[in-house]
């Protein structure tokens, strides 16, 4: 029998959807495929869309809207599940949770399964495990991360763990920003914006019951005023990249065996004002040719890197401009066009990627929806 507390988060965060007529951050898909559902999640209020699902062209970036999640509060980051029949989002809010949805890839909507309590303000990032057994939220207010077991249908069963990164005799604010598995899916990486850290989780999955993640080797430290916020592998697996929010420094690493050893820091966003920094995103080119980040606040844009295929070092390629607010964004599985999601301009860019150089150019097409946040492919 469920809980008062589970009916009463059921019935606050959901009320059911109106629908519309008619490798990692996500793994990378077969590129032949000519189009894909492209899932947008937008901060909501009342009856406004909370998850957007489009008809997205690979070969041409036309697109048009299949289906809509209403009623949903801030489902400002998605995670997709390994089959594809799951999505799940966090509610980042005061009173924290974390929802989940089952997809149907026939018709391109989504039906509301259940809804935990993550025990940790403000959840800004959701991860899952390549076997399906566990969701991961980072919170951000709160500074610390949630567990939660799945059930063999996808349903997410009540919190397992919770880790906080706040320390009585630290008076630092911890602010938990990301949790993103190794390339092995051994470990998982967490990072503590307040802090200046990452730290490593070793994945303990003796008992299904029982699951959590161990400390095992505790942690990195940045550089001071960096701000770690998200990351990004490189498909080789030997490098990983980091965009640091506060100080608007990409940090590259070495990474072997799961171990992360910084080798650089350099510049994406170059404004002045460092009171006006706000890096965001990162992720890197399916080829692993190039990198991308994303700067708001002051120098809103698109930063562009070429990677270096021996050492994965950077060199600064070019800047695009952006509309206002650029926070998640994606690039396409071929390669040909990057989707930046907007929440201040209410509209998701599409741009075109030059294959040689890495450079960003505007196609003229854009989404308009309010205040779009997270951006997600699921194959058809």
């Amino acid at each position: 029998m469920k809980s008062y507390t589970s009916l009463l988060l059921t019935a606050l965060l959901f009320i059911p959807a109106c629908q519309a007529k008619k490798e990692s951050p996500d793994a990378l898909i077969n590129s032949s495929d000519d189009s894909m559902y492209l899932l947008v999640g937008s901060y909501s209020k009342g009856e406004t869309p909370g998850i957007s699902v489009y008809d997205f062209n690979l070969q041409n970036a036309d697109f048009k809207p299949v289906s809509e999640v209403k009623n949903v509060q801030n489902p400002s980051y998605l995670a997709v599940s390994p089959d594809k029949k799951m999505v799940y989002s966090v509610n980042e809010n005061s009173q924290g949770a974390v929802s989940s949805f089952r997809f149907d890839k026939s018709t391109g909507t989504l039906s509301f399964v259940n809804s935990q309590a993550t025990e940790g303000a403000d959840p800004c990032y959701i991860n899952i495990d390549d076997k399906q057994n566990f969701l991961l939220t980072a919170n951000y207010s709160d500074g610390n991360l949630s567990v939660f077991p799945l059930s063999d249908s996808g349903k997410i069963l009540p919190l397992s763990q919770k880790i906080d990164f706040n320390d009585k005799n630290d008076r630092r604010a911890s602010h938990a920003h990301t949790v993103v598995f190794s390339p092995d899916y051994a470990s998982v990486f967490a990072t503590d914006l307040g802090k200046d850290q990452i730290t490593r989780f070793k994945i303990n999955l003796t008992d299904i019951n029982k699951l959590f993640l161990e400390k095992e080797v505790g942690t990195i430290t940045l550089e001071k005023g960096s701000g770690p916020r998200h990351i990004d592998f490189h498909p080789i697996k030997k490098f990983a990249y980091c965009i640091n929010e506060l100080s608007g420094k990409v940090t590259v690493f070495q990474y072997d065996a799961g171990k992360l050893t910084p080798i650089q820091y350099i510049a994406s966003d170059t404004t002045t004002v460092s009171e006006k920094k706000g890096s965001a995103d990162i992720h890197v080119s399916p080829g692993g040719k190039f990198l991308y980040t994303s700067n708001r606040l002051q120098n809103d844009g698109i930063a562009i890197f070429s990677i270096d295929s021996n050492s994965g070092l950077l060199t600064t390629v070019g800047y695009q401009k952006t509309g206002i607010h650029p926070r998640n964004f994606i690039i396409s599985p071929n390669g040909k066009y990057l989707l930046c999601a907007n929440r201040d301009s209410n509209n998701i860019q599409i741009f075109s990627i030059d294959q040689q150089t890495g450079l960003l150019t505007g196609t003229g097409k854009e989404i308009q929806l309010r205040q779009p946040v997270c951006l997600k492919w699921v194959p058809k």
